[in-house]
């Protein structure tokens, strides 16, 4: 499948969600702060909790995910949230290790076996990394709330002109 036809698709599907703009928004916004984070078996899952707690959409929470972390995108974000990391944390880790597991994650065959995976990596990779990928998301996630909100907002004025004109 191309990229600009996938852009289009996930674009469409944003555009579709209804609801409140500000609930749409805050979903978008937990989606882009959770596929920021290198917690990649745990994605959709900690989506659905962090949603359900905040009574914000799921949808757009794992669209957006989806939008942010995928195969182009792997190996920048857990290589930035690596090297924040390693800059922040008093650990020290290497890109070898990182990425030698994140190729292994992306093979894997089911979760339990990523879950075995991620729990191997010992205590500090996972401070590392999970600090580096928090910092990482939090400019991102401000960002796209605001700019997921004001997209809603428009969304939801040309539907309301659509429906009086009709």
């Amino acid at each position: 499948m191309q990229i600009g036809r996938l852009g289009k698709y996930y674009f469409r599907r944003l555009q579709r969600l209804k609801g409140d703009p500000i609930a749409l928004a805050g979903g978008f916004a937990i989606g882009v702060f959770i596929g920021f984070t290198p917690t990649m078996p745990l994605h959709t899952v900690a989506i659905i909790i962090a949603t359900l707690a905040t009574r914000t959409s799921t949808i757009a929470g794992i669209l957006s995910s989806w939008v942010v972390c995928n195969p182009l995108t792997y190996f920048p974000i857990y290589y930035f949230s690596l090297v924040i990391g390693n800059a922040v944390t008093p650990y020290h880790l290497n890109w070898v290790k990182i990425k030698t597991t994140l190729d292994l994650l992306l093979t894997s065959e089911s979760i339990s076996q990523s879950m075995k995976l991620v729990m191997g990596l010992g205590c500090e990779t996972i401070v590392v990394m999970l600090v580096g990928g928090i910092i990482l998301a939090l400019p991102f996630t401000i960002m796209s709330f605001y700019l997921s909100l004001k997209f809603f907002i428009t969304v939801k004025q040309k539907r309301a002109q659509k429906q009086i004109l009709n």
